[in-house]
């Protein structure tokens, strides 16, 4: 097992993605933080990963608040005594026009889906940086732009990942010198039970492989990422996507 004696905290990891993630790093030895709006259904998780033989704690946490990922770290610290990994898996996508985007469909999901990243980031890197290692994983999408394009009728949520890769790369060079290295994924569309039928629909009919990804498929490479074999990785925005964004 790569990842024995390392704490990973997964957001967003109550299903789909997130919950892939997270029971791949258990099986990897590490100890899970799953962590999500809700409380009961990380739980569920937590369980499944303790009747594996892995060891995990529940976390409800909004990561857009400040002062609930600081106590989601300081629980972290509390229990397992550091953080090594962070997966910035937390995620929400509204589909609707840009003309009939309101003020609070941007806000929603620029809070959650970067400011939260960059709240967590935050407050683990200093955990990190004190302990001299450390994998900030940051799962941002293929539609963020540049060669795989932006998804149609989504474009804060395109936004908001094309800032999250953003992030990524910035604090890769600055966090570096600290032992820690910060990556960017960009998944293409996946079969996490939450993908938009319409968005589905014309995936299917231009991913060179014909099919959508999996879950788990997404949670080998944060395996990677997350372990002591990457450790010359760092500031990279890695495609997994069939193919569709070399069309």
């Amino acid at each position: 097992m790569k990842l024995i004696g390392k704490t990973a905290i997964v957001t967003g990891s109550r299903r789909g993605i997130g919950r892939a993630i997270a029971l791949a790093l258990a099986k990897e030895g590490a100890n899970v933080i799953v962590s999500d709006i809700s409380q009961e259904d990380c739980q569920k998780v937590v369980d499944e990963i303790k009747k594996a033989g892995g060891e995990a704690l529940a976390i409800k946490c909004d990561v857009s608040v400040n002062h609930e990922v600081q106590q989601m770290i300081d629980e972290t610290i509390a229990e397992f005594g550091k953080v090594d990994i962070l997966v910035n898996n937390a995620v929400v996508g509204i589909v609707k026009p840009f003309w009939r985007l309101t003020e609070e469909d941007w806000d929603k999901q620029l809070d959650i889906n970067l400011k939260g990243p960059f709240l967590c980031s935050q407050a683990s890197a200093k955990n990190m940086m004190k302990n001299g290692w450390g994998r900030i994983i940051n799962i941002a999408s293929v539609s963020s732009g540049g060669a795989g394009g932006c998804a149609p009728l989504m474009a804060a949520y395109t936004s908001s990942k094309g800032g999250l890769k953003a992030l990524s790369e910035a604090m890769a060079v600055e966090l570096a010198a600290f032992g820690i290295n910060v990556n960017a994924i960009l998944p293409g569309p996946i079969d996490s039970g939450s993908i938009p039928e319409s968005i589905k629909e014309r995936a299917l009919k231009i991913i060179p492989k014909r099919r959508l990804g999996r879950p788990d498929e997404i949670a080998g490479l944060v395996v990677y990422l997350a372990s002591p074999e990457s450790d010359f990785v760092t500031g990279s925005a890695i495609i997994i996507d069939g193919g569709i964004s070399n069309i």
